[in-house]
């Protein structure tokens, strides 16, 4: 039996916690160390060691950026300042153990794909990650599937409303104005909000801006929440957008589970129920007819979970020693 502690690095925080067989401690937090790459290498260090047991036998890190996960070195990171640091070999020289390093939407689509036993349930995942941006993470046969580079997930990029009628428009930078996540992030959510009610001043939400209020995505889910039929559509339709999106997605992959988490999970099933119904529409006939699609059911500890998961699966079975995809027998 493996003894293992998951690291999940954000932009805000720093979480980390040991797993041992299927038993996962209490996690350790702090504010995410920003002021350079060294300063939080060594926040990690010490957040680790405040966590291990006397047995340690490896290391999981989800960090949210692009990684090289071969190498462990971090090509490309926004929120955290570790651009192009061989993170895997710098904190194992440091904890004299292996560690593994992944992205952080990946690594919780690994700990979605598991029960609270921690029993593998769905070995075909791909899980979409509403908040900020839109990431994701695809699990395929009970593995991460990463793709040529390291960076396959990054479903927020693909293109669901692009306008193709005449020529193809020049790129505008990311996130592509037809992206997924330009259209069903946060920020868009933000963005319908704020039109809103400027344009309905006498609404439930025009009125919050008009007392100097800000009107956001979180209010506009409040107001659809306490039953306000105009901010219950505004939701509705950023719904709808992420069911384009997950459309896409089972037809790809035909996943027994699509999952949606982050921050915009917390909406519920204002968020579900408008995405659910419109990929329904828009899957290929004869796919995805046993695909579930729901929120995530690990939460906040599910980057953790997920960190710790891939330390105790590599050291089982190493990713370059197994098939891309393991099918059962």
């Amino acid at each position: 039996m493996s003894s293992v502690i998951g690291v999940d690095l954000g932009g805000t925080k720093v979480a980390a916690a040991s797993l041992r067989g299927s038993e996962l401690g209490e996690s350790a937090l702090q504010p995410t160390e920003r002021s350079s790459g060294n300063a939080l290498i060594d926040q990690l260090v010490e957040l680790v060691q405040s966590v291990r047991r006397e047995e340690l036998d490896a290391v999981g890190i989800g960090v949210p950026s692009v990684v090289e996960f071969e190498t462990g070195r971090v090509v490309s990171s926004v929120n955290v300042p570790l651009a192009d640091v061989p993170l895997r070999q710098v904190l194992g020289e440091r904890l004299g153990v292996p560690v593994f390093v992944d992205n952080d939407a990946t690594v919780a689509a690994l700990a979605e794909a598991h029960d609270e036993s921690l029993r593998l349930v769905a070995p075909n995942l791909v899980m979409i990650t509403v908040g900020t941006g839109v990431g994701g993470g695809i699990v395929l046969g009970g593995r991460i599937y990463r793709g040529a580079t390291g960076g396959a997930g990054e479903l927020g990029h693909m293109l669901v409303g692009a306008d193709l009628r005449g020529s193809v428009p020049p790129p505008e930078g990311f996130p592509q104005r037809g992206s997924l996540e330009y259209l069903a992030a946060g920020h868009a959510l933000d963005r319908e909000a704020e039109a809103y009610a400027e344009a309905h001043p006498d609404s439930v939400l025009g009125r919050l801006r008009g007392q100097g209020a800000p009107v956001r995505g979180a209010e506009a889910v409040k107001a659809a929440e306490d039953g306000d039929p105009s901010a219950t559509r505004i939701v509705e339709l950023w719904g709808e957008r992420l069911g384009i999106g997950i459309a896409n997605v089972i037809n790809i992959f035909d996943p027994e589970e699509v999952v949606i988490g982050g921050g915009g999970a917390r909406a519920g099933d204002l968020l579900l129920e408008p995405a659910r119904r419109i990929s329904r529409r828009y899957v290929v006939p004869g796919l995805g007819s046993t695909t579930r699609i729901r929120l995530a059911w690990h939460g906040v500890r599910a980057g953790v979970l997920g960190a710790a998961l891939l330390a105790a699966h590599e050291l089982e079975a190493p990713w370059f020693a197994a098939p891309a995809v393991e099918v059962a027998q």
